[in-house]
């Protein structure tokens, strides 16, 4: 009979490896805010151009952020919805217009 010192990976000689359950990254809600003083074609555009929307899509994103104040334009990784914002928010400045541009996680 062998000795339980003989044998290093225990009495059934299986040995069991755990994974760490990988966590998904936190998602980040990206949202234009309603101003008195951006044109709603600007508005229109920029959604067209940065999310990716169509015309029709961006048009009724438009009205629901212009109703309501502020809308969620798009879920994304926290460097990606970073990268969006920024990118948003300098195209507005460069055309001289106030429009805002934030993220929070979801």
């Amino acid at each position: 009979m062998a000795d339980k010192g003989d044998d290093p990976e225990g009495e059934t000689g299986v040995i069991t490896k755990t994974r760490p359950k990988t966590q998904r990254p936190p998602l980040y809600k990206v949202l234009l805010l309603n101003d008195d003083y951006t044109p709603m074609e600007f508005v229109v555009h920029v959604l067209e151009r940065f999310f990716g929307m169509s015309h029709a899509q961006a048009f009724e994103l438009m009205l629901v952020v212009h109703k309501k104040g502020v809308a969620v334009v798009g879920v994304f990784s926290f460097e990606v919805a970073e990268t969006k914002v920024a990118q948003v928010m300098d195209f507005a400045r460069r055309h001289q217009h106030p429009l805002q541009c934030t993220m929070e996680r979801e």
